[in-house]
């Protein structure tokens, strides 16, 4: 299918373009943190040539207690993303729980996000689509991915072709999830970006009983094995002191690190893209061919 480029408030991602970044903190906690993370982020991916994209949710509707703390509320949180768009100058994403939601928050984002437990509901992603706004849909982890062309088609249904997808793991027995690097390729023949989600990915969902536990020493590993595989961004919740966020803690990564890992990346996407030249590949089997011929002597 024809590659669908996706503009962003003068960013592009798709198939060609650099690798992208979504990330911020897992929930709205204050203004003061939004800010400082925004800005951190916006001056690592600027100096690597890397589009931008802050997330943070100003609500978490899908908390596994009803106990745990769910953000700042629409209001305040729409807020303080007006604030971080407008004083950082980066686009701003959140999720959307509800139709009664969407015309609000597509006032103030430039990227709707409906949540993986969501992605099947049908009104959702119609309404969030008829905004015009960019629309991430993260794969629900109760699906395969092919299962995703189906919600593609609600969301372009609509005419709205400015639609990114994500993968965020699929449930591995109880309390675990398990990353098939095939749903990147198979997602991308459609056309639209597709986005790797590195820190829910290793998420324990309900894994510490009253709250999901996590095992963010895999962040990396994953985040290297997705840029190897082929995506079009990386989704990274971060964090300055994940092990006090009041949300996510145990899968975020630290706001020190992300730096370091993303230079990283690069060096393996190019190393990617070099390959698959198609004069290194012919200087590549000229070489191969020598060394078998040496070794025939």
């Amino acid at each position: 299918m024809t590659p669908h480029d996706v503009a962003i408030d003068g960013l592009v991602l798709g198939q060609g373009h650099p690798l992208a970044l979504i990330a911020g903190p897992c929930v709205v906690e204050n203004e003061a943190l939004c800010l400082h993370v925004a800005e951190r982020l916006q001056i690592i991916t600027s100096s690597l040539e890397i589009p931008y994209i802050f997330k943070s949710s100003y609500d978490k509707a899908n908390r596994t207690s009803g106990a745990s703390f769910r953000g700042l509320g629409m209001e305040e949180g729409l807020r303080i993303l007006e604030k971080v768009r407008e004083k950082i100058g980066v686009p701003v994403l959140s999720d959307v729980h509800s139709i009664e939601d969407v015309h609000a928050a597509a006032e103030v984002l430039d990227v709707l996000q409906i949540p993986a437990f969501l992605c099947r509901q049908t009104d959702l992603v119609i309404a969030a689509a008829r905004t015009g706004k960019v629309v991430n849909v993260k794969k629900g982890q109760f699906l395969a991915p092919w299962d995703m062309k189906h919600v593609v088609d609600k969301a372009v249904s609509t005419g709205n072709h400015r639609l990114l997808l994500t993968e965020r793991g699929s449930c591995f027995g109880y309390n675990n999830l398990v990353t098939d690097f095939r749903s990147l390729p198979i997602m991308r023949q459609w056309g639209y970006p597709v986005i790797f989600d590195a820190t829910h990915s290793v998420q324990l969902p309900g894994g510490a009983g009253h709250a999901s536990g996590g095992q963010r020493e895999f962040v990396a590993p994953l985040a290297r094995a997705a840029v190897a595989v082929g995506c079009d961004g990386l989704f990274m919740e971060v964090h300055p002191d994940p092990d006090r966020a009041p949300s996510d803690g145990p899968n975020m990564l630290p706001l020190d690190q992300v730096e370091g890992l993303l230079r990283e990346l690069l060096r393996i996407r190019e190393a990617v893209a070099a390959r698959s030249r198609p004069d290194d590949v012919e200087r590549s089997a000229r070489t191969d061919s020598r060394a078998g011929s040496a070794n025939l002597r």
